[in-house]
């Protein structure tokens, strides 16, 4: 199977791009010569089953672990060649929205949000309060300042963990299966949401996830990482392949596919 050309079509230059990336840990090979990109201000999906690599993608363009060979570049920068405290400034442009939440257990719902404005800006704590409630409404909710995460549904917790995630206004948002665990409703509500912050906020959202039905109904541009190579493009231009990999992936009840594809904004109504 032969990639595709890395150039995206989607509106515009790259905000992320990986460029001919080889990934081993501990003599395992991932992946071999990944190259890809993820246009600005669109939501792109890293779409695959379990162990292609979709999460060590996010780790990658973090800078968290270094690639065996070739170039990432977030912004323009080389995140390969910086030097640990250079790569702050590039991790300041990032947020994270994490699988599991990765809420601290023994603080409210508050105090998890307020936990990255206290740590790293110079806002007193009204301002805090302030932003800690505009990001909540942002995903719609309130009275739940004294909430422990175990008091959390499994809805609730990936909102709250999706409002800390852009509590500092990140340019590019990570997420990592944010429809795990999740009920078809609570996935559809999620999937709203994240399509509002992003058409709201102009935010580059790179998502990994297996959920084939929501990434044809949210993505602009999905990589579609197989086992011998990726694959990469808009919902159609995949839902089009004629690579029998892609379309058995895809695939697996074309009419109900090609239906999510013709119908994108049926999310929405969750959001109201």
């Amino acid at each position: 199977m032969e990639p595709t050309d890395p150039i995206n079509p989607v509106n515009g230059a790259a905000h992320i791009v990986l460029d001919n990336v080889s990934m081993s840990f501990n003599g395992r090979r991932v992946f071999d010569s990944l190259s890809c990109e993820f246009p600005r201000g669109k939501i792109s999906v890293v779409l695959g089953g379990s162990g292609v690599g979709k999460s060590t993608v996010l780790r990658l363009i973090g800078g968290l672990v270094r690639p065996c060979s070739g170039r990432i570049l977030v912004d323009g920068d080389n995140v390969c060649e910086l030097p640990d405290r250079k790569l702050y400034s590039v991790r300041d442009k990032l947020g994270m929205m994490f699988q599991g939440g990765a809420l601290l257990d023994s603080l409210n719902v508050f105090d998890n949000l307020a936990f990255p404005l206290r740590e790293s800006s110079k806002l007193d704590e009204e301002e805090i309060r302030e932003e800690v409630h505009r990001r909540l409404r942002s995903v719609g909710l309130s009275d739940v300042d004294e909430l422990l995460p175990g008091e959390l549904s499994g809805g609730m917790v990936k909102r709250v963990a999706l409002a800390r995630a852009i509590m500092r206004s990140p340019e590019i948002l990570m997420i990592d299966e944010p429809f795990s665990g999740l009920d078809p409703v609570s996935t559809k509500m999620i999937e709203a949401l994240l399509l509002r912050l992003n058409r709201e906020l102009g935010i580059t959202m790179v998502v990994v996830s297996h959920h084939v039905r929501s990434t044809l109904r949210m993505a602009d541009w999905i990589v579609l990482m197989l086992p011998d190579g990726a694959v990469a493009g808009t919902p159609g231009d995949l839902l089009n392949s004629q690579d029998p990999c892609v379309t058995r992936f895809l695939n697996e009840d074309p009419d109900e596919a090609l239906a999510a594809l013709e119908n994108p904004d049926a999310a929405t109504e969750y959001s109201r």
